[in-house]
């Protein structure tokens, strides 16, 4: 990742989060290729009345071309594994008037290509920064071995971007921020920039959760596999 590019997505991120639109990713082409079933994929907010009152006023901007998004139906039904338990959720989607490219607009309580919550998800990084094994943490959370194993290696693939990127975008939120600690490898080094970055952000952005926080900031990206991003695959939830 040039440092040029990167400063340019850290700046979008602000920007695109304090105007209340989609959030551009750590990934290429800013996050504008990620897509889910087929449909170019964006990350808004929890609130369900707040979206459908900024698609209905026109505040959600096209992340191709820029120009007003609208109400479009929705996206498929799925079946995905809460904090508490499991939820059935159906993201809205969105057409551009400009384009004519439709969007789906996926809650930042989700991640990319992962059947489970991203605080679900970022629990077990976190335990995996402490230095846990897979095993303990798959029991600690309720979750198969192989899923929680899966979700540690992709991340461990990610960690240095993910460090890079949420430095980044720490000082760009708070340049008078202290310098982060190193930790124990760069899955603790990773972990600790995000966290960071979220403290900055509810100062700067508003109260978030902060693997919400990630999430939305990373387009939902934190595992998603090098090949979703290149535009051309289809991208579906998996454990």
């Amino acid at each position: 990742m040039g440092r040029g590019r990167s400063r340019v997505r850290v700046k979008s991120v602000i920007t695109f989060w304090e105007r209340a639109t989609a959030l551009p990713c750590f990934g290429e082409q800013e996050g504008r290729h990620l897509v889910l079933g087929g449909h170019p994929m964006l990350m808004v907010g929890t609130d369900l009345v707040e979206v459908e009152r900024s698609l209905g006023c026109g505040e959600l901007a096209c992340p191709g071309c820029g120009g007003v998004l609208g109400p479009w139906g929705h996206a498929r039904s799925r079946s995905c594994r809460g904090v508490e338990g499991p939820v059935r959720h159906r993201p809205r989607r969105a057409r551009c008037g400009s384009c004519g490219r439709t969007h789906v607009l996926l809650a930042q309580v989700w991640l990319l290509r992962r059947a489970d919550a991203a605080a679900v998800i970022g629990a077990a990084l976190e335990a995996r920064a402490t230095g846990a094994g897979h095993r303990p943490i798959a029991a600690a959370l309720g979750r198969p071995v192989s899923t929680v194993r899966g979700w540690l290696r992709r991340f461990s693939t990610l960690a240095q971007d993910v460090r890079v990127f949420f430095t980044r975008l720490l000082y760009a939120l708070d340049p008078a921020a202290a310098a982060l600690v190193p930790r124990a490898g760069v899955v603790g080094d990773a972990v600790e920039a995000i966290g960071r970055a979220a403290g900055a952000g509810v100062l700067r952005l508003g109260p978030a959760p902060p693997w919400e926080f990630a999430a939305r900031a990373s387009a939902g990206g934190l595992l998603a596999p090098l090949a979703g991003r290149s535009g051309r695959g289809v991208v579906s939830n998996t454990s």
